[in-house]
């Protein structure tokens, strides 16, 4: 009940359907204000369609409500692997794109800001890129450039959908540092991951799909054995 007195994101039966196949079916919980959840599952459990779901940019059943939060409090980081790099844009310039939700393009953008996006963009360990084009960088460089625009954003809600795929070692280790202190800055993080011992190591709240809830909460009592395998289970004979 405490989790839902300080609820951050209620659902309630959410339910997401392709082609009439649910990819995520009647999932309800809450995402406590503040905390740091990994919301974890076998390729095809739903995790990525529930936070694009949470995010309003997936069609969905039920209801998701948030909890003293509006639209321009939430950032969403998709997948790298879905986002195009061949337009002619700068680090600098796809970075300061993270304003446009609340200031509504590049002319509204202040001394102050362009200021804030270097400082992002040093942040993240791409100072000495900042004018470089994005379909120059490596799959780390852009993901980091991704998470300098997500910093900029400021929000008090971050939907992180895979955000250590296909980068290296150093890089992932920066990132994560990123997510550490937004949470001790009391922001609500969701972050779609696949690696338990990453979850295990980092994140103290985890959700456990099979296109449904199979456990959430603690993570050591969230990715036990048995939980583990009922969503395998689950999965395979959905």
């Amino acid at each position: 009940m405490g989790r839902r007195m300080n609820a951050a994101i209620t659902l309630t039966d959410v339910t997401v359907s392709y082609n009439r196949e649910p990819a995520v079916h009647h999932v309800s919980g809450a995402f406590a204000r503040g905390s740091l959840t990994a919301i974890t599952g076998a390729n095809g459990a739903g995790k990525s369609t529930l936070l694009k779901a949470i995010a309003s940019i997936q069609p969905f059943g039920g209801s998701i409500a948030f909890h003293g939060l509006t639209r321009k409090d939430i950032a969403y980081l998709p997948q790298a692997a879905d986002l195009q790099r061949d337009f002619p844009l700068s680090v600098f310039q796809m970075v300061v794109t993270g304003y446009w939700q609340s200031d509504k393009g590049f002319g509204r953008i202040t001394p102050a800001q362009k200021i804030a996006a270097k400082h992002a963009i040093a942040e993240v360990g791409l100072k000495e890129y900042t004018h470089c084009t994005l379909d120059t960088l490596s799959a780390g460089q852009f993901q980091r450039a991704l998470f300098a625009r997500t910093l900029v954003q400021n929000a008090q809600l971050i939907l992180l959908d895979e955000p250590f795929t296909s980068i290296d070692e150093n890089t992932a280790e920066t990132l994560l540092g990123i997510i550490q202190t937004w949470h001790a800055e009391g922001r609500t993080i969701l972050c779609v991951l696949h690696d338990f011992e990453q979850i295990r190591q980092f994140f103290p709240e985890c959700l456990l799909m099979a296109c449904r809830a199979v456990a959430w909460g603690e993570t050591a009592e969230t990715l036990t054995p048995e939980h583990v395998f009922n969503a395998r289970f689950t999965r395979h004979h959905a």
